[in-house]
């Protein structure tokens, strides 16, 4: 018997195949930005006071064709990202930033734009290059207020993208969901045990990243796995 978990996940990958029909073919690499944690990414660990939907299973597979200023990218699987109505957590933030974005797979880099509330903010130009596991950029001179920073990574050999929308508060506090952001993540779950049970939602830390399992597991080491493994990594945290 299939469990449950691994179904929604096989319906998720088959959904995305939806994007070639328009004219698009899908990049092989998977990121999200979680810090500060993203709307997806705040999904993802469970902070929302309402459902996320499919989103919360993948936060790194917000894909669509470049040029979208939607937080889904206008990936249909992931339209609730685009609904302002919501009361999506909001971090707050200093007139500086560094934005981290979380790769599951890399691939060649066209470039990095930042908008602030639909207007361009910031572009970092990466000719092809393959970035890192872990990319941060550093935003300046943020005005103060509530704003929403739509992220866009541009992939340099296909024709789409990847979207996460950042909700802040420019020298203000924070608001709803966890603390998470950017002064180093949320505080460390317990950690790991090799020979413990772990159901679906249970958290652990291992190699100073929380992690949340999916499904029943044990024995599964945290990241071994990758996007197909039992756990979820929920980003980094601070002991």
């Amino acid at each position: 018997m299939k469990h449950p978990r691994r179904l929604a996940l096989f319906a998720a990958l088959a959904a995305a195949v939806v994007l070639p029909l328009v004219g698009v073919t899908a990049a092989s690499a998977h990121g999200w930005v979680d810090d500060p944690p993203s709307r997806q990414d705040y999904c993802a660990r469970g902070l929302t006071s309402f459902d996320c939907g499919q989103i919360e299973y993948e936060p790194q597979s917000v894909e669509a064709p470049k040029g979208s200023l939607k937080c889904s990218g206008g990936n249909p699987a992931f339209a609730i990202l685009d609904d302002a109505s919501k009361p999506w957590p909001r971090k707050g933030v200093g007139t500086s930033v560094t934005i981290q974005w979380h790769l599951t797979a890399r691939h060649a880099t066209e470039s990095w734009e930042y908008f602030v509330d639909g207007a361009l903010f910031k572009r970092v130009n990466d000719a092809g290059a393959q970035p890192a596991a872990t990319v941060q950029h550093i935003l300046t001179g943020l005005p103060a207020g509530q704003h929403t920073i739509l992220a866009r990574w541009n992939v340099a050999d296909t024709a789409n993208a990847f979207y996460s929308c950042i909700d802040v508060n420019v020298g203000g506090e924070s608001s709803g969901g966890g603390t998470g952001g950017g002064t180093g993540g949320d505080a460390c779950a317990a950690a790991w045990q090799a020979d413990q049970v772990y159901t679906a939602g249970q958290q652990v830390t291992s190699a100073g990243r929380i992690w949340a399992a999916k499904w029943w597991t044990r024995g599964e080491v945290p990241g071994s796995g990758g996007e197909w493994g039992a756990w979820r990594d929920l980003g980094p945290c601070t002991a």
